[in-house]
């Protein structure tokens, strides 16, 4: 498949999200983990019916008990079949031993109840404070308020109410019509919604992303589309360095836009648009991550190009991004290259500094690991941008990779130590 025609002919879905997509209804409803009643705190996304979902968790061997449940739900393998999903926000349900597991699973029995399923073809994931045992009774009351309140409209509401220290809910949407054999002239659409803002560095996924599809798609087929999509996208992502307990990616797929087609197979023109459709919709969800982490104003993305592996590069970038001294030259607009080339030395990839070369924002500041004259003016102008773009090419291969971060600022601090307060 030519990406570059595919994203000609791709679309944004106009004020898109997680119900985009056919046959999908969420709502957002304010349940009671949170003291403030005009405040939403949990999310109910549905299936029309039972369909094909995957999923991605955490790598923190601290998991939270709702992705021990749901990685159990789908089989251990991170797919299978389900109806639906609920989301709480306020309290991570994380470290917190029998009594999370057991609220977890009743949770997915009240949700069954209420939609008609099986307690196993429901999934569940939870943020917040980590450490405090998991209420029951806001589920209870609150899933069947959510069930009345499903809709296709609801995407919104279901963005806003998984949201912790975000200050602004994170939805996408694109749709194209397949011109690959057996599909053309049909229209699929992808779309989701996320959440994420501090303990930020997934090994997964993202803190919570929900995407959905209704393109005819078998689960373990989907499984394999969302894996390459998060190690591409999500898993480049970094606000702190922390990765959380939490971290839950699930992606259903409705096959609601072609029922009477057979799925697509791995390998075939349909699965290489479906995967780009998908990767698009979860590139713009991880940059909306890196765009709002705590206390930001400025998203990053740095550039590591010319290493010899494709793990040098990752390992590179990664090592700028999160470099705290290179995050807070970001916030007081200062183009010290200094400090890139220092996070590129101590990463433990192998270069040669003579043949480094810097650019930030497009401003040549290192040529053959030394300094360049640039105007400091025309720099500061730059830093104006509501993205910075830091490139470095290590001369030493031609493996490349990209890694999205943000600024530090003194609000980061500030909203980190009164988080529980």
């Amino acid at each position: 498949m030519n990406i570059d025609e595919f994203d000609a002919r791709i679309r944004a879905v106009p004020n898109g999200g997680v119900t985009s997509a056919q046959g999908f209804m969420a709502a957002g409803v304010h349940a009671g983990f949170r003291k403030d009643p005009k405040r939403l705190d949990m999310a109910l996304l549905v299936a029309d019916e039972v369909c094909p979902v995957a999923g991605t968790f955490t790598q923190n061997r601290f998991c939270a008990a709702p992705v021990t449940v749901s990685r159990a739900h789908l089989g251990g393998v991170g797919y299978g079949m389900a109806r639906g999903v609920v989301v709480n926000s306020g309290n991570a349900n994380a470290a917190t031993g029998g009594a999370g597991i057991a609220a977890a699973h009743e949770t997915c029995d009240i949700a069954s109840q209420v939609l008609g399923c099986e307690p196993e073809q429901v999934l569940v994931s939870s943020t917040g404070v980590i450490g405090q045992i998991l209420d029951i009774e806001p589920f209870e009351e609150g899933i069947p308020a959510a069930a009345d309140a499903l809709s296709r409209a609801g995407g919104s509401d279901a963005a806003l109410a998984i949201m912790t220290t975000d200050t602004h809910p994170k939805e996408y949407a694109v749709t194209y019509e397949s011109q690959a054999a057996g599909y053309l002239g049909s229209t699929f659409t992808v779309g989701g919604c996320c959440k994420g803002s501090g303990m930020i560095m997934p090994n997964m996924a993202t803190m919570i992303a929900l995407i959905t599809t209704d393109a005819p798609v078998r689960p373990e087929t989907l499984h394999g589309l969302l894996r390459s999509a998060v190690d591409q996208t999500f898993n480049r992502v970094t606000v702190d360095s922390d990765t959380s307990t939490n971290d839950t990616c699930i992606m259903f797929a409705s096959g609601k836009a072609a029922p009477m087609l057979d799925p697509i197979d791995e390998g075939s023109d349909a699965y290489q648009e479906l995967e780009r459709a998908i990767y698009v919709v979860c590139e713009a969800l991880a940059r909306g991550i890196a765009a709002d982490g705590e206390g930001s104003t400025k998203l990053v993305t740095v550039t590591v190009s010319g290493a010899a592996t494709p793990q040098d590069a990752d390992t590179a970038a990664r090592a700028v991004a999160n470099s705290p001294l290179v995050k807070t030259a970001v916030a007081g607009h200062d183009c010290n290259w200094g400090r890139v080339a220092m996070a590129l030395g101590k990463c433990g990839v192998a270069f040669n500094q003579e043949d480094v070369d810097i650019d930030i924002m497009d401003i040549p500041v290192c040529r053959g690991g030394l300094t360049v004259p640039f105007d400091e003016d025309e720099a500061l102008r730059r830093f104006e941008a509501p993205e910075i773009v830091i490139a470095a090419d290590l001369g030493a291969g031609d493996a490349q990779a990209t890694v999205w971060t943000c600024d530090f600022t003194h609000d980061y601090i500030s909203i980190n130590a009164d988080y529980r307060s």
